[in-house]
């Protein structure tokens, strides 16, 4: 903790471990509930066990928030370990209820915290995570990493290419016509978020898997603001050397100055299902 200013974030922020520990970053898990059975995301189930178990067991999961008191000792923990601040960024708000949650706990403090709203999921958090620890880093007070993950925010492109409809169906996330006419024409679907309202929007379908992957990087990049240091991760639904030979391409094509790969945690994953795959980045000035 640098400047006395704790960050924490909830693990939809899909960073890479290392990252997390390199920049000192704490991270509250959400909870992925299946049948009878609680688990901390990426504690108790990891992401490659989850994908793994999602298309074999009958039984669907769903998620629900980390209590008020798993953050209320996160809380205080950072307190005790001399934090004068926090600061805390959430999955968006338009799709749970941890901004809320992480804002009520906050409230009943002793030290400022600051709940930020990164609207959006996956990697749209975790640059914003980024953004912030790279400023405290620098020294930064939590006014400026709070407008340092603003910045970023204003400028993220994601885009995800779905394998198939059915677990956007049994997410509840469409209906059945829809997916019955989708299974029969085997569409790719594309989604995208909205940084603004913090929602998933369409991006358009593909007839085949490598149309699909084509088009995420062509839409993807023509809604990327121009800039010569891009900043872009790769995530995957337990699609690890797909995502592989993505990276390896958006890295020949268009040089980012950072790339990341990693695989797309259970929150998400329970609605993109297995073989997604997604870019999510932005371009520096």
């Amino acid at each position: 903790m640098t400047n006395t200013t704790a960050l924490i974030t909830d693990s939809t922020c899909d960073l890479p471990q290392a990252m997390i520990d390199q920049y000192g970053i704490t991270v509250i898990p959400q909870i992925v509930v299946w049948g009878d059975q609680l688990f901390r995301d990426r504690v108790d189930l990891t992401p490659e066990a989850f994908y793994q178990r999602l298309e074999k067991d009958p039984v669907w999961p769903s998620t629900t928030l980390p209590s008020p008191a798993d953050f209320e000792k996160i809380y205080r923990s950072a307190i005790a370990a001399g934090a004068k601040e926090i600061v805390v960024m959430t999955v968006s708000s338009a799709m749970s209820g941890t901004f809320q949650l992480a804002d009520q706990v906050g409230r009943q403090m002793d030290v400022p915290v600051h709940v930020v709203d990164s609207r959006g999921p996956t990697m749209s958090l975790g640059w914003q995570v980024l953004a912030a620890a790279r400023i405290r880093e620098l020294g930064g007070t939590a006014t400026r990493m709070i407008d340092a993950a603003a910045r970023v925010r204003d400028k993220l492109v994601q885009i995800v290419c779905l394998d198939t409809l059915e677990y956007l169906h049994r997410g509840g996330r469409i209906g059945n016509a829809t997916r019955f006419i989708g299974s029969l024409l085997d569409i790719k679907p594309l989604v995208q978020i909205n940084h603004k309202t913090g929602l998933v929007e369409s991006a358009g379908q593909a007839r085949t898997r490598k149309k699909s992957i084509d088009t995420l990087v062509s839409r993807f990049f023509e809604q990327l603001t121009p800039g010569n240091l891009k900043r872009i991760a790769v995530l995957h639904g337990n699609a690890f050397t797909e995502a592989q030979a993505l990276a390896e391409r958006i890295k020949n094509d268009f040089h980012p100055v950072e790339l990341l790969v990693n695989i797309t945690g259970p929150v998400l994953g329970i609605h993109t299902g297995p073989r997604a795959l997604a870019l999510c980045g932005y371009s520096e000035d």
